[in-house]
């Protein structure tokens, strides 16, 4: 009889523990899934994600044409002001410049390249041409993505292109895409002739 009401308990308490164990994984997995809807863009109603794609290039491309022409005030509109904006690139003498958190972010504070350097604001570009191909979208939320991509900028003559790796991170603020984290890695010695890109 003994053995008969052990068998009977140790029977209970099995069922209990994997309906526990059940129970938890259910809950678990329900989680994960509520989580993963709440975190994916292209199920977000409304989410557009072709569209937004656009409209990030548009904020990259206004801010770059607008740095290159050494209008770095009005650049500003394109950057997150908050404590951990990030900006960085290297200079062709083998320097780098990075500055974490200005609240006055832009690319004033160093230039793309010491080119740059003193240059007034004009409606000159020291890079007139642009080319980004490769270009690779992340949507964390449908306010934050992150985008990479290689760029090529011509000299002022449009002869050479000096290629670069690109990478943003980009915050979503008042329906305008703004750069949140900028990095650009040129290459200063294997230019490219322009007609090679064709």
């Amino acid at each position: 009889m003994l053995i008969i009401n052990e068998f009977v308990r140790s029977f209970y308490l099995k069922e209990h523990a994997m309906k526990t164990t059940l129970l938890f994984l259910m809950l678990g997995c329900s989680a994960l899934a509520g989580f993963s809807k709440n975190n994916a863009t292209s199920g977000s109603a409304g989410f557009d994600e072709e569209k937004e794609k656009k409209a990030i290039l548009l904020s990259v491309t206004n801010e770059t044409e607008l740095a290159f022409k050494g209008d770095f005030e009005r650049s500003k509109k394109y950057y997150v002001h908050s404590y951990y904006t990030f900006i960085a690139y290297n200079n062709s003498d083998g320097t780098f410049y990075a500055t974490v958190g200005s609240k006055e972010t832009s690319t004033d504070q160093g230039n793309i390249n010491e080119k740059q350097q003193n240059q007034e604001t004009s409606n000159q570009s020291n890079y007139p041409k642009v080319e980004r191909r490769n270009l690779v979208f992340k949507f964390f939320t449908p306010e934050l993505a992150f985008v990479t991509w290689d760029q090529y900028n011509s000299d002022k003559e449009m002869k050479m292109f000096y290629h670069s790796k690109e990478t943003r991170i980009m915050e979503k603020h008042d329906g305008l895409w703004k750069i949140a984290n900028m990095t650009a890695l040129w290459d200063y010695k294997n230019l490219i002739p322009v007609e090679s890109l064709k």
